[in-house]
């Protein structure tokens, strides 16, 4: 079997894994620092719960197997969104309705700002992949609502970027209006994040060239 690392940081690694012609990705967080295993483990976790929520959606990594501290799920062939650049407004409409069904399984990815989680695949079509951060729920909620229509400006955000002439009157009006969990992780969370990503957790992610591991230069 051959492994190509393709992203390392303090929550364990990230594999992709060939045997012949069957490929897949593996998460592997035994050797994890022993104070972090739990938050890393819990990650993983999180996310084949999550996962198997979601199985048979196309666009969204299928779980193979969650077991002794490794995550193995499906590969998705394709580009992360920084380097496909999507300016189909059809690959937009497509994300949209993949969104709307992954908010139907009680899903909500949390983490769509980011361009590696967004995925042009081969045939032009999205993937979203990454949900160790996904909030699975069975109520759906204000908060779940509230979450998953961050979930869609985020999406936005990407086609202001790559399609700004696509963009509607309402998706214009989505953008305008940033929710009070937006505004309170602008203020605070995100510059904690970077602090402990950057200084405390330097990492390094050659998953669709994202996270570099900084080595302090």
């Amino acid at each position: 079997m051959e492994i190509t690392p393709l992203k390392a940081d303090a929550l364990g690694r990230i594999e992709l894994c060939r045997d012949g012609d069957r490929c897949w990705i593996r998460r592997d967080t035994r050797e994890v620092h022993v104070l972090l295993r739990p938050f890393a483990r819990s990650a993983a976790a999180r996310e084949a719960r999550v996962l198997t929520a979601l199985a048979g959606i196309d666009g969204v990594p299928q779980l193979i197997a969650w077991d002794d501290g490794q995550l193995e799920r499906s590969y998705l062939a394709g580009e992360p969104m920084q380097r496909g650049q999507p300016r189909d407004p059809a690959f937009y409409r497509a994300a949209h309705r993949l969104l709307k069904r992954i908010r139907e399984r009680g899903v909500a990815h949390n983490d769509l700002a980011k361009e590696p989680n967004w995925l042009v695949l081969g045939d032009g079509r999205p993937g979203v992949l990454d949900f160790q951060i996904a909030w699975l729920s069975r109520r759906r909620g204000a908060l779940f609502r509230l979450l998953a229509r961050e979930d869609l400006r985020h999406l936005l955000k990407h086609k202001r970027t790559y399609c700004p002439d696509a963009l509607t009157p309402t998706e214009r009006r989505v953008l305008r209006r940033r929710s009070w969990i937006t505004r309170i992780w602008h203020a605070t969370g995100k510059r904690a994040y970077k602090l402990i990503a950057r200084k405390l957790f330097g990492y390094w992610d050659n998953e669709g060239q994202g996270r570099i591991r900084d080595n302090g230069g």
